[in-house]
């Protein structure tokens, strides 16, 4: 069950996969795992940034720490030709 982040604004993304939060530090990591079979991981991973913006802002308004969002992303990709080739 994904954790849901109570703000004080509507927040449309505010379930990530996993929060953590060093209040002694000052700072709170996102994290968001994704599988993916897509060959752009770069991509990807700025989606999983963008996604969670709003919900970074609000994080480091109220509760006054540094936020980092973690995308892990992970999945398989299609072979190549030249990796099936059995000749």
């Amino acid at each position: 069950m994904e954790p849901t982040v109570q703000t004080d604004r509507t927040v449309a993304n505010n379930k990530p996969d996993s929060i953590m939060c060093c209040h002694k530090q000052g700072i709170c990591m996102s994290i968001d795992v994704a599988i993916s079979a897509h060959r752009n991981v770069i991509k990807k991973q700025a989606e999983k940034i963008l996604k969670y913006e709003y919900l970074t802002i609000e994080i480091q308004w109220i509760w006054n720490v540094k936020v980092k969002v973690i995308p892990v992303i992970t999945g398989g990709l299609e072979p190549s030709q030249k990796d099936t080739d059995c000749t």
